[in-house]
């Protein structure tokens, strides 16, 4: 992604200041997008019922719930989570708007986990449940002493029956810490500490092996609040524990600078480094662990970041530089950049770079706003960037509480604050042009940032009171603006000194002094990482889509392609004050009107164009257009498609297995069967003539399974190197007497003896073609 100067992994220099935000309380942002998302998402927060949240808090500790447990995720061995981002958003939202329900809430919060964990009398207090093999979930808090016997049955999100639970733990965690920073609620810190001691007893008894075996399943950033909770303390035990908390298989290569994200979850990882990097902080300097988080931050921006600055295709990082081959209806996780927004600001911090906020604006503007929907204060879970693809925002409802819920609820309940900084040295930075007041405290200033801006060029910083007195102001200049910028004070073109990707003025300031900066809002073209034929559409910071129509219209044409020598040529402003363009003859099959990506909420866009020249298209156009038609037509007619080997999916689709793998190969997940084993799911059919297909990959060599559908045997498939090189797809016709009268059918695959199956990226149904349809 060309989203900014390259940063690399380097020591701060000696005489860069570093730089802390303003408080979010001294924040309170003017009319805007940003704005309106803060409010929209403080009624969400009202509309929460913290009891709900607490039902397990309260059912596992032996007390009496007060209210229905939620469903969804909620309802499932994961439940509590929400309740830690929960807590964070609460906090956010009172600082940034100062409404004192949001501070009565967490008080409320805090004062019954303390009585929650008093009940318990071990330290221990959650909501996190765990599944027994009968299916029944009970208190997950039963699966530590089996792990502190050394009884350790680790996944990659599973841990003795208990999806993530130190993911859980670790959000808990936060919420807590969050609270205590909010006011000052001490409560918080008490009870951080109870849940601290109990799960140190926990490592404790593990072997070094042990404790790597039970981080091979996600925690979330638990070393960042262990060394949060040192630095609240300044108890060494804290800090011993966040060090422990180490994962040598992800962290290792990272201290070495090398790459090798491919195939991992992305989001398991990003906290990983925010608590590297918190630890760094909170020691006095560790340059190894300053070192993996500067290189991972480089890695994932520059190599495996999508135009809107979200990465990873269904969760998990592929290849780097091969973001042209995973345009998929799964990327953008949100609550991977939700992460990599925290790392960001960390690193800033630490020396203040123009770059790293230019990636921090791009995701920011593009892939956070477009999580939430401002008509209904729902989040979504990916950001799909394939054309025609719908977003899917959850509701307030039993359906949801996903993990991006969470995110979603804090990154916007504080929008205000990476707007104003100030350096050691004095410096007041602006690095986000968002409209807002703000009170500086060191200088007892009030400061208003006035813009239009992504839609308007200018932005106007006034100081509307201020202590006079001579410091500098830097303004951040982003990349793509080049040599453009224009900088004025009181209207008066001034020069100032450019350093670090900012233009700063320093002079004597004074009450009713304004500095004002002006940015190219210029139209420009991006490559994907990956393939230079690959292409997408920027003005300024902002992501600019295709409109396809809205939701309710299903996406079954051929993906739209630009066209031309000069393709920017073939643009006009239809209304720049909202962002949107016409095109005139360089999009086909036909013109499409471009607009702010991110305002796409409940409509269908196109982000990523093929491009040709007018020679090339005329060659490719039968062909593009036949693939295209292929596969928009088995999208049109699936019933139901099944990710194997991914999380989120095998848990809807009710998979069941035994001697079942997941395995990844060249960025796509799947299953591999060993003798002896087989893999079983459900899948959705509808009447009619149905086909099951699946994919594969062409250079297996030989082996021989079944598939069966209801228990009746569809095919045999043999696998022995039958597409070289590529993966493949194979169909099986259903017999209709199979799926009649049914909602759904459990599709099981098992292999001949001494024989394994697949492994399967994949399993479609879909319906038949009618008859004289190609």
């Amino acid at each position: 992604m060309n989203c900014a100067a390259q940063v690399v992994a380097k020591a701060a220099p000696t005489g860069v200041a570093r730089a802390h935000p303003l408080p979010l309380s001294a924040v309170r942002l003017r009319p805007s997008d940003y704005a309106t998302a803060v409010e929209v998402n403080r009624n969400y927060l009202r509309r929460l019922s913290p009891d709900r949240l607490l039902h397990n808090f309260h059912l596992y500790a032996g007390m009496t719930p007060k209210a229905p447990i939620y469903g969804g995720w909620e309802s499932d061995t994961i439940a509590g989570h929400s309740l830690g981002h929960y807590m964070t958003a609460l906090v956010h939202t009172y600082r940034q708007t100062g409404d004192p329900e949001m501070r009565r809430r967490a008080d409320y919060i805090v004062d019954e986990l303390a009585a929650a964990q008093a009940k318990r009398g071990n330290g221990y207090v959650g909501g996190l449940g765990r599944k027994r093999p009968d299916g029944k979930i009970v208190d997950g808090e039963e699966i530590f002493p089996e792990i502190m016997k050394g009884d350790i049955r680790s996944g990659g999100f599973d841990l003795n029956g208990s999806w993530s639970p130190l993911y859980t733990v670790h959000k808990l965690f936060a919420g807590l810490l969050d609270v205590d920073a909010g006011w000052g609620n001490r409560r918080a810190i008490a009870v951080a500490e109870g849940l601290g001691g109990y799960f140190e007893r926990v490592f404790a008894a593990l072997t070094p092996a042990q404790v790597q075996q039970v981080l091979g399943c996600e925690y979330g950033g638990l070393n960042e609040s262990y060394a949060e909770l040192y630095a609240r303390t300044g108890n060494q035990r804290w800090l011993r524990m966040a060090e422990l908390i180490y994962d040598n298989r992800v962290l290792d290569p990272l201290t070495r600078q090398e790459d090798k994200l491919a195939n991992f979850h992305a989001n398991t990882q990003v906290p990983k480094l925010i608590g590297l990097a918190r630890i760094h902080e909170v020691k006095g300097g560790d340059p190894a662990k300053a070192t993996a988080a500067r290189f991972f931050w480089a890695t994932v921006v520059h190599h495996h970041s999508y135009v809107i600055g979200g990465n990873a295709d269904r969760e998990y990082f592929s290849a780097p530089d091969t973001i042209a081959d995973h345009v998929t209806e799964q990327t953008c996780e949100h609550c991977n950049t939700y992460n990599m927004l925290k790392l960001t600001r960390q690193l800033w911090s630490w020396q203040p770079e123009g770059a790293l906020f230019d990636y921090y604006e791009r995701a920011h503007l593009n892939h956070v706003m477009s999580a939430q929907n401002p008509a209904n204060g729902g989040f979504t879970y990916m950001t799909p960037l394939m054309t025609g693809a719908e977003r899917g925002y959850s509701t307030v409802d039993d359906d949801a509480f996903w993990c991006c819920v969470g995110s979603g609820m804090e990154s916007h309940a504080k929008h205000g604050e990476s707007i104003f900084w100030e350096g050691d040295d004095g410096t007041f930075y602006v690095n986000l042009y968002i409209p807002a007041d703000a009170t500086w405290a060191k200088r007892r200033a009030q400061v208003t940032l006035d813009t239009r801006y992504p839609f308007e060029p200018t932005s106007t910083l006034t100081f509307a009171k201020v202590r006079a007195g001579r410091f500098p102001v830097a303004l951040r200049i982003p990349a793509w603006a080049k040599d453009k910028a224009v900088i004025t004070v009181n209207d008066e073109p001034v020069t100032p000194v450019l350093a670090r990707g900012y233009a700063i003025v320093e002079r004597q300031w004074q009450a009713h002094d304004r500095i004002a900066i002006t940015l190219p809002l210029e139209l420009r073209i991006e490559t994907a990482p990956g393939s230079d034929q690959l292409v997408s559409v920027l003005r300024g910071p902002m992501v600019l889509a295709a409109d396809l129509g809205p939701v309710a219209e299903k996406w079954q044409r051929a993906d739209p392609a630009l066209v031309g020598a000069d393709l920017l040529a073939g643009f006009t402003a239809a209304d720049a004050a909202t962002g949107r363009y016409a095109t005139r003859g360089i999009v086909r099959p036909a013109d499409l009107t471009f607009v702010p990506f991110y305002r796409q909420y409940e409509r269908r866009s196109a982000v990523y164009f093929k491009r040709f020249t007018d020679a090339a298209w005329v060659k490719e156009e039968a062909a593009y257009n036949a693939e295209q038609a292929r596969l928009r037509d088995i999208a049109a007619r699936s019933v139901d498609v099944m990710h194997l080997g991914e999380m989120q999916p095998e848990r809807d689709h009710d998979l069941k297995s035994e001697s079942s793998y997941p395995v990844t190969y060249r960025g796509r997940q799947g299953r591999d069967v060993r003798s002896g084993g087989y893999v079983d799911f459900a899948m959705k059919v509808k009447p009619g003539p149905l086909i099951l297909q699946a994919t594969y990959w062409g250079s297996e060599t030989k082996r021989d399974f079944d598939i069966l559908v209801d228990n009746v045997k569809i095919a045999t498939q043999r696998l022995d190197n039958d597409k070289p090189g590529a993966f493949f797809d194979v169909s099986y016709p259903i017999p209709v007497g199979v799926t009649k009268g049914k909602p759904s059918v459990r599709v099981k695959i098992v292999p001949h003896d001494r024989n394994t199956a697949g492994p399967i990226f994949g399993v479609r149904i879909y319906t038949a073609a009618a008859a004289g349809v190609a």
